[in-house]
């Protein structure tokens, strides 16, 4: 890492927690846009793994265009009917040809979301139809890809990353998979809105509740409450401050207008999805930090910065957090296209530690492991969404 291309900001206190307020909010595993990114990613791993075992090596690929059209259903307390299905477009680039040999992308990508979608317990496989748009790559790009050595950047890119994530953060976080596994009527599609104002944390949760576990709006209204319950219960074990939570604040009791549906998503009836739209590669959505807006599922994993850099200033700062016990550090990586992975245009980095050195040299470790987290990546052993 070139040292004339590196700013080191050194910070009193973390900023976020001289913050009066804070919001942070997470899309949960069946959010329309969750869903984009998860299918995005899996395909990627799909093309990636045959690309390996045919090949020998990843070719280049980006499956970062998804889009979710919702269905529409006719949802009624202990089963109602599902009605037009769910369709999603896969687009992207991909090498369709190598070696004198057509590759069957779209068979792979089809075939990768159709099995991602089987992840969701309440949903039926034949309530959504998959279109494969996705086409050959660009010569610019292949070039730069097939470059011997360490890879060159397939974009001109800002990652960021930081930690120790806040104490919203984790509540946040950890409640939404908390709610799905703690009450059965709950669908995967839960969304977590956190608010903290100085001693007090409010809570928004929307839950998909299925209809066939509730027979009428009594027991609807049963399972709001346990919902309200747990999550107070869940937030007050890990904060000192005054929780407050709300549930399904679109309802209308009284006229039974409530977040009832068939599948567990919100999908199901007037929910698009697009990828990049939910959450960043620390599971969160986070105004008062500062955010790419790059969507890391899907790029490739060999050269894609938008991709690597996130993880890359990620990993850099909670091994800064870590090791030089820093109350906060944030990193900002810069690559231009055409340059080696390795070595970031410009970066910065900010940090409550004190020791420059130390702080550098853990940066440049992170940035000379990038070539090795493609292998993480396709184990899924790293969270991008």
């Amino acid at each position: 890492m070139d040292e004339s291309t590196v700013t080191v900001r050194h910070l009193a206190e973390d900023p976020i927690a001289n913050r009066s307020t804070e919001f942070v909010e997470r899309k949960g595993l069946g959010h329309p846009d969750t869903i984009c990114d998860g299918i995005a990613e899996a395909i990627s791993r799909r093309l990636t793994e045959y690309y390996l075992d045919e090949f020998g090596q990843v070719l280049h690929h980006n499956t970062d265009t998804v889009q979710l059209v919702a269905g529409s259903t006719e949802p009624a307390f202990d089963g109602g009917e599902l009605v037009d299905p769910i369709y999603v477009l896969l687009g992207g680039r991909a090498t369709k040809e190598a070696d004198g040999r057509r590759i069957p992308v779209d068979g792979l990508a089809i075939e990768a979301a159709r099995d991602y979608f089987g992840r969701f317990d309440h949903f039926p496989m034949d309530f959504v139809t998959f279109e494969s748009r996705i086409d050959e790559t660009s010569a610019g790009l292949k070039s730069l890809f097939d470059t011997h050595g360490t890879p060159l950047a397939n974009d001109t890119s800002v990652g960021v990353g930081y930690a120790p994530p806040s104490e919203t953060d984790r509540i946040v976080s950890g409640l939404e998979p908390h709610l799905r596994e703690s009450i059965t009527a709950v669908g995967e599609d839960v969304k977590v809105m956190g608010w903290r104002s100085n001693d007090h944390l409010r809570l928004i949760v929307a839950t998909a509740v299925v209809s066939r576990h509730v027979a009428d709006i009594e027991e609807y209204v049963d399972v709001i409450e346990r919902v309200e319950e747990v999550a107070r219960r869940y937030a007050r074990e890990r904060t000192d401050r005054t929780v407050h939570v709300e549930v399904n604040a679109g309802d209308d009791v009284e006229s039974e207008s409530v977040y009832l549906t068939e599948t567990g998503l919100s999908a199901e009836m007037g929910d698009d999805g697009n990828v990049g739209r939910g959450n960043r590669v620390n599971g969160l959505i986070t105004p008062h930090r500062p955010m790419s807006l790059e969507a890391a599922s899907g790029k490739n994993p060999v050269s894609h910065v938008g991709k690597l850099n996130n993880v890359v200033a990620r990993n850099a700062a909670e091994r800064v957090t870590q090791e030089l016990g820093a109350d906060h550090t944030g990193v900002k990586l810069l690559s231009r296209i055409g340059a080696p992975i390795t070595e970031p245009m410009a970066v910065d980095i900010e940090t409550t530690a004190r020791d420059e050195e130390s702080v550098r040299r853990i940066v440049d470790a992170e940035l000379d492991r990038m070539e090795s987290l493609s292998a993480d990546i396709l184990a899924g052993n790293i969270q991008l969404f």
